[in-house]
């Protein structure tokens, strides 16, 4: 193991790394060059993500151009021509650096490389894939995860992340790749073309405007980009849809990668959003919009009944703009017969996000999809079914895609829906918790919670978690009606994972995370509200007491 990490400190383009290999040897920290040099990052929910540092097993250069080389060499072996590759990078450490990288190596093949000359949101790349009808599209982040690291987003021409068996057979290039092979050349090599980001940027605008459903516009809002690349073209967006300025926090507005006022920059985690509720409050705002690093991620924020600020969960915020969104659809002929939309419409869901939404779309005569976790299967129906028109796809972990124009979840086009639908809520007299409990009313109440288990002091495995679960399932307020194990069996393809279906329609599916070293719970509990809410904090305490203490 030894000389391997030698070896690659050999090669490796980046100083800090190189120092830091020899740091490690020099200390004989066999432990640590295990864990660098073992193995090699594979394609997970999102792509490749880990912390930045030297070896196979962590997010670098080399490991980059490694991975764009495997890419051509996929490429060129399924009878591509010369492609193209569209290429952006969010305002992490080494971003633009990394996708400066993988722009070289597209370029020394004789492949057409674009790559943008600034930071921008991940969902303007998705979309810029489909405008310059590239054969691949490359994106530099790491999302919402922490300052140390970074990540490879990857989407074929179809602007959707690649899915099995794609993804294992350019796992399989990469390892080729890794081990000497040369990426065959597509032509001579050429020039990188670096173009404006805010070219990009005001496509995706025109574009995302359009997809805003209503004309209601009355609705103010504080805005934060939690340190990330949203900032700009959010409020850019905003303003020309015609919402009043947004109210930016100024502590998170402009990028910055080592993210000082939020350690884990994540809308979803306890206090990110604690300046932004603070600026509310005191503004007298009607809501919080929080987009997180790389903007592809929606936070929502309203007072409640008794005027206390707090997040709507991604399931409430899902509900929402999909029963808003199918009224319009059912709703709102257009006066020209001519132009009107007469494609019957569908909504896409996670397997781990509400069912809620199954009930509101089979009441409206709409289909509904459930998928896999991630946006690479929930976007896929806009391409299965071209027959449909694709109104919403969602999964609980704060992510939506509106409309099916960008195809991978795009937080500043779900925000402009969201806003709309609010102002719409807001005319009426009406807030979202009166839309809420609107549809518990309509279907019940449907109550969801998810919490997750860290596995890095290897206290216990992910199998071992699995197996217990499956063994004995937790205990409801209900029986447990069906087990199924989602690596054999269910309805989708095989995935990591189990789920429990209880005869009240509750439900407990446990998952490993795609992107972290953690297992995954998701509750949800069906019902009357105050039953709906007893069987989710028994169905919760059955797995905590059990895996957490």
């Amino acid at each position: 193991m030894i000389e391997e990490a030698l070896l690659w400190a050999a090669q490796d383009p980046e100083p800090v790394h190189r120092e830091a290999v020899d740091r490690l040897v020099a200390a004989n920290d066999l432990d640590t060059i295990a864990d660098l040099f073992t193995g090699r990052l594979s394609f997970g929910t999102a792509g490749l993500r880990a912390e930045m540092g030297p070896g196979p097993n962590r997010m670098n250069q080399r490991v980059v151009a490694q991975t764009t080389g495997g890419l051509l060499l996929w490429m060129h072996e399924a009878g591509s021509g010369t492609p193209t590759t569209v290429i952006g990078f969010d305002a992490r450490h080494n971003s633009h650096k990394y996708a400066r990288a993988a722009a070289d190596v597209v370029a020394a093949a004789g492949g057409r490389a674009i790559i943008v000359d600034s930071a921008l949101p991940t969902p303007v790349l998705a979309l810029a894939i489909l405008d310059q009808q590239a054969d691949a599209g490359i994106m530099i982040t790491a999302s919402h995860n922490p300052p140390a690291d970074n990540g490879y987003k990857l989407y074929l021409a179809d602007g959707i992340q690649i899915i099995p068996p794609i993804d294992g057979e350019i796992a399989a290039a990469i390892d080729r790749v890794a081990a000497g092979e040369i990426v065959p050349d597509f032509e001579t090599p050429t020039e990188v073309r670096v173009v404006p980001s805010d070219r990009w940027v005001e496509t995706h605008r025109q574009a995302i405007i359009q997809l805003i459903p209503g004309p209601e516009r009355d609705i103010s809002v504080v805005y934060t980009a939690m340190h990330g690349v949203g900032g700009a073209p959010f409020m850019a967006a905003a303003n020309e849809a015609g919402f009043p300025r947004p109210l930016a926090v100024p502590e998170q507005f402009q990028p910055d990668p080592d993210f000082p006022t939020a350690d884990f920059p994540n809308p979803e985690e306890p206090g990110a959003l604690d300046l932004a509720l603070a600026l509310a409050e005191s503004s007298g705002a009607d809501a919080v919009v929080a987009h997180d690093p790389d903007a592809d991620r929606l936070a929502i924020a309203v007072p409640g009944p008794d005027g206390v600020w707090a997040r709507l969960s991604g399931d409430q915020v899902g509900v929402l703009l999909a029963d808003h969104l199918i009224r319009v659809h059912a709703g709102t002929p257009d006066k020209n017969a001519e132009q009107a939309d007469t494609k019957p419409a569908v909504v896409a869901k996670s397997l781990v996000s509400s069912q809620q939404m199954e009930a509101i779309a089979e009441a409206a005569g709409v289909a509904c999809e459930t998928t896999l976790t991630g946006f690479k299967w929930v976007a896929r129906p806009i391409v299965d079914q071209p027959d449909r028109k694709y109104l919403l796809g969602y999964e609980e972990a704060l992510g939506y895609c509106v409309g099916g124009v960008v195809r991978d979840k795009d937080g500043i086009s779900a925000a402009l829906v969201a806003m709309q639908m609010l102002a719409a809520l807001k005319s009426q007299g009406r807030t979202a918790a009166d839309a809420l409990e609107e549809l518990d009313d309509r279907f019940g109440s449907y109550r969801t919670d998810s919490f997750s288990i860290r596995l890095d002091d290897g206290k216990i495995t992910t199998d071992e978690i699995l197996s217990s679960v499956l063994r004995n399932p937790p205990r409801g307020l209900a029986e447990p009606s069906k087990v199924v194990d989602l690596r054999v069996d269910g309805d989708l393809p095989p995935t990591p994972g189990v789920m429990v279906n209880y005869t009240d329609r509750s439900r407990v599916i446990v998952r490993p995370s795609g992107t972290e070293p953690k297992v995954k719970f998701y509750l949800e509990a069906v019902g009357e509200p105050e039953y709906a809410v007893a069987s989710l904090r028994t169905l919760s305490e059955a797995l905590t007491s059990r895996f957490t203490d």
